[in-house]
């Protein structure tokens, strides 16, 4: 994944609608909240077993949600100057310490990464 090309061209976008004066944190939280609302709309009544089965037309839905929730939260980002991957290292080191591994008498496994 391009980041900057991608925060490029929301940026420019952004700008040719005049968005940015309504773009600030707090309204960028707000509109990532209502999309992933409207991902969770798609699978409010849906068994299990149906979410792994998808028609075309609903997992075109999901995956224009899944790119508005990455738009506006890529946004919220660039508004705190956030580099999102290392952000996602990072609090992927805190949630192996926060769970670790355990084998099934519940003791911890020494888990190190080639």
């Amino acid at each position: 994944m391009n980041m900057e090309k991608i925060q490029q061209q929301i940026k420019e976008f952004s700008k040719q609608r005049d968005w940015d004066k309504h773009h600030n944190p707090k309204n960028l939280v707000m509109a990532l909240s209502v999309e992933a609302s409207e991902l969770l709309e798609i699978f409010q009544w849906l068994e299990s077993n149906q979410t792994l089965n998808l028609s075309e037309e609903k997992l075109t839905h999901v995956k224009e949600e899944v790119a508005d929730i990455a738009i506006y939260l890529i946004r919220v980002c660039m508004a705190y100057n956030i580099d999102l991957e290392n952000a996602i290292f990072e609090k992927m080191k805190k949630n192996e310490l926060k769970y670790p591994l355990v084998d099934k008498e519940g003791n911890k496994i020494n888990y190190k990464k080639n």
